[in-house]
């Protein structure tokens, strides 16, 4: 026992190789390529920020630090256009995978017509996603008011 915890003892003594490597290299930058990454992100920010804006019944807001943002959605359930997504719809042969807000909200209730949205995309590829999300909004949306046609006959 007394060996087996000695190992262990001494692995935990040493970083990892990786971890020493990225330390180093943090210590001998100049802070630029830090710098690049937060550019890189700001930009990311406000192009999905922007285009949210653009986009009918949407409301969002400008994060403040994070990779992603909340947006509200013209939608009853963000859990159900979240499955609806993946499930059933494409543009362009391609689709958007988001999360629905609920999860995030330790109150009952909250985040039910909201959706939390990653820009870790390069720039071309988050517009092509939110040229996505746009036409799904206007498909999900069109879909809802045919059913509510169908049921009130």
């Amino acid at each position: 026992v007394i060996t087996a915890v000695s190992r262990y003892a001494k692995l935990r003594l040493s970083p990892p190789g990786l971890g020493q490597m990225l330390a180093e290299f943090m210590l001998e930058n100049d802070g630029a390529y830090l710098s690049g990454v937060k550019e890189e992100y700001n930009h990311r920010r406000y192009v999905v920020y922007n285009r949210l804006n653009q986009m009918p019944g949407v409301t969002t807001y400008l994060p403040g630090g994070a990779f992603y943002c909340f947006a509200r959605f013209p939608v009853e359930s963000s859990e159900d256009f979240c499955r609806w997504l993946l499930e059933d719809f494409e543009y362009q042969g391609a689709t958007v995978m988001l999360s629905p807000g609920q999860g995030f909200y330790a109150t009952p209730g909250l985040g039910k017509d909201e959706v939390r949205i990653a820009y870790v995309l390069k720039e071309t590829d988050l517009h092509a996603a939110m040229d996505c999300l746009q036409e799904a909004l206007r498909v999900y949306s069109e879909r809802k008011v045919g059913k509510q046609l169908v049921n009130s006959e």
